[in-house]
């Protein structure tokens, strides 16, 4: 009986097993994406080539090179190689320096690697580097009687215009794709009590600095951003908690019988329902129960002026206390100084999600919503905070097997 290859592949010696590459976890959808940007980015540099230049330049409509700036423009936007710097800094000084080696170096393969390897020198100095330069610095030396013709013409026409019109192309293309391009990187966030600490969330575990400790220790160049690479660490930490203290979601720890308000409810009112149940937050909601906003304590307090302490509830009783005229620039209903676009989350959120909603965005009550946006729910700091007590627990009494 013949085997399986997946029988035979196992049964390979581990030197040639390890030369297969790892299975991919890019999606169908996302590899059609990049293959129809490639499509579109190749065919419309080449066609604003020709309408440019014209026929008589048909050798630089378009250079070989581009064809691996595809690659990375539309297959791996996120790449710190393929952004936006890096394409056009590193064709135009590869270019250059072909150019330069090709006429100081009677020797073309000797001219060639030269080139290639102090272009490589630039890009890192430059901060720009981008594999198809290299291909770039090779067509400068070794791309034929065009070429040396055009001399240093040749870094303008065609590496700097294709270079800028396949990345126009890419600029337009992902973001039609909702990708986040340039994939700039992504400073730390701020504070939200704008001191020196620290978010919550980043206070235990690994830190920015242990990261770039790490990678300046390991020493190579590696194919993602310190941003993307952060946050896929913590994303990581959050599937782990998951799959440590079990799908605990939303619905499970949310506040059912909720007090809601309208657009329309009184300030009076909406205040003596915080007062009377001792909440501090109430959602606003719509005749089909869809949250449009939410009303806190501070939200009163903010339109109350707090410099003289010993008038601040005369002062709110007068703010709180209905116009008698039908013309008045006081705020009277809820809709006038509700937070709006308010945070909610679906039901079916694990709690591991909510973590840096609350702790890291200050958010103190978080709508709870189902499938078609209508309130269910809402979760606070202390729902969460019990929650992952009693996780922690439950965690605690498990036996540990013997």
């Amino acid at each position: 009986m013949s085997r399986t290859p997946n029988r035979a592949f196992e049964d390979a010696p581990a030197w040639l097993r390890s030369l297969w590459p790892a299975e991919s976890a890019i999606g169908a959808a996302e590899r059609l994406r990049s293959c129809g940007g490639a499509l579109i980015g190749i065919l419309l540099c080449g066609v604003l080539s020709a309408m440019l230049l014209g026929p008589s330049a048909q050798a630089f409509w378009l250079i070989a090179p581009m064809g691996a700036s595809a690659v990375l423009l539309f297959a791996v936007p996120a790449s710190p190689l393929a952004q936006p710097w890096s394409i056009v800094g590193g064709n135009l000084c590869a270019a250059l320096i072909g150019v330069c080696c090709a006429k100081l170096i009677a020797i073309p393969v000797a001219a060639a690697c030269v080139a290639i390897a102090l272009a490589i020198g630039a890009m890192f100095a430059l901060r720009c580097l981008h594999p198809p330069s290299g291909a770039v610095a090779l067509t400068a030396v070794l791309g034929g009687p065009a070429v040396k013709a055009a001399g240093f013409g040749f870094v303008f026409v065609p590496v700097l215009l294709n270079s800028l019109l396949l990345l126009a192309v890419a600029l337009v293309y992902n973001r039609m794709l909702g990708r986040r391009y340039p994939h700039a990187q992504r400073l730390a966030p701020a504070p939200s009590h704008a001191t020196a600490d620290l978010a919550p969330t980043a206070r235990l575990g690994f830190k920015p600095e242990d990261l770039l400790a790490v990678l300046k220790d390991y020493g190579q160049v590696l194919d993602i951003s310190v941003d993307d690479l952060d946050t896929l660490f913590h994303r990581t930490e959050r599937q782990a908690f998951r799959r440590r203290f079990g799908e605990t979601r939303c619905r499970d720890l949310m506040s059912r019988d909720v007090l809601t308000v309208d657009y329309a409810t009184e300030l009076a009112e909406a205040w003596r329902l915080m007062h009377t149940h001792q909440v501090q937050a109430l959602p606003v909601v719509d005749r089909a129960r869809r949250v449009i906003g939410i009303v806190t304590r501070g939200d009163f307090l903010q339109h109350v002026d707090l410099g003289d302490y010993r008038s601040v509830g005369t002062r709110l009783g007068a703010f709180l206390r209905r116009t008698a005229h039908s013309h008045s620039s006081k705020h009277e209903v809820v809709g006038q100084i509700m937070h709006t676009p308010v945070r909610t989350v679906p039901q079916e959120l694990p709690i591991a999600e909510l973590v840096p909603l609350m702790a890291d965005a200050g958010l103190h009550h978080v709508p709870v919503v189902d499938g078609e946006r209508r309130l269910v729910g809402i979760v606070t700091q202390t729902d969460l905070v019990a929650a992952l007590y009693e996780t922690s627990l439950a965690e605690l009494r498990t036996p540990v097997p013997a």
